[in-house]
Formats: structure tokens, sequence, C-alpha cells
């Protein structure tokens, strides 16, 4: 116990660091956020009609992406969002690079009334690494 109380500040940063690492997955969970496997959000595409939003800025989109997919940066996601509300009512698989601005964009979506948005797990470069279909 003596050396929890001499050492108080490391055992505060082990607390902050643990939190922000369970922050974003509990916050996901609570919002019905999905981590997609490819085969599933493949799946989901081809069976009901799921929208897949790409969420990398244009420069990164154009030098390839996911056929059909509609880019919708995450620098300017906010402001369009009554663009894309004509898609609040069918599910959505957002993907980005590796998927971590998808999640936030995942989450965005959902406080706006998004009815279900998921996110493609690992990614475009997931998507490459299957040997998926990509536009260039």
């Amino acid at each position: 116990m003596q050396f929890v109380v001499n050492n108080w500040y490391l055992f505060l940063g082990l607390i902050v660091v643990l939190a922000l690492l369970v922050a974003g997955p509990l916050t996901r969970y609570l919002y019905g956020i999905r981590m997609l496997p490819v085969n599933e959000a493949v799946r989901l595409i081809n069976s009901e009609s799921a929208v897949l939003i790409d969420v990398r800025e244009p420069n990164e989109f154009r030098s390839g992406h996911i056929p059909n997919a509609v880019n919708v940066p995450m620098s300017g996601l906010a402001a369009r969002l009554p663009e894309i509300a004509k898609y609040k009512d069918k599910p959505i698989v957002v993907s980005c690079q590796t998927s971590q601005r998808s999640a936030r964009a995942a989450l965005i979506l959902r406080k706006h009334g998004f009815g279900t948005a998921h996110v493609l797990a690992g990614g475009f470069l997931r998507w490459q690494s299957e040997n998926l279909p990509v536009k260039k």
C-alpha cells in the first residue's frame, strides 16, 4: 500500500490510460455500432442494399475505392449530413483506410438519427487484402 501512496501519479496515469482504452469500444457498444468483417459487409451490401460511405479524403478516394462507395470525407461529414439523410433508413457500412476514422464517423451518424451504422473492420486496406474489387 505504501508503494501506491508513494507513486500515486503512476496509478492515476494507469487509470487514465485504461479509461481511454475502454471509452471507444464502450461508446460503440452503447450506440449499437458493430465492426463488420469484410465478408459480412459484402453480404450486407449485396443482400440488404446497404450503403457504403467512405470517409477518406478525396485524394485517398480517387487513388482507389470500393465500388459504389459514396465519398463523404470525415472532415466535412457534419456539413454533408443533409445530403446523405436519404440513407437514414438503410443499413450503412462506413469505411476509411484502416477503420479508425470510420468508427468516429459511424458514431456521428448514429447520434444524428441514422438507423444502423457499421464499421468495415480493417477498412479499405482489409478490403484490398481480401482481393475484392477496387475502382480507380
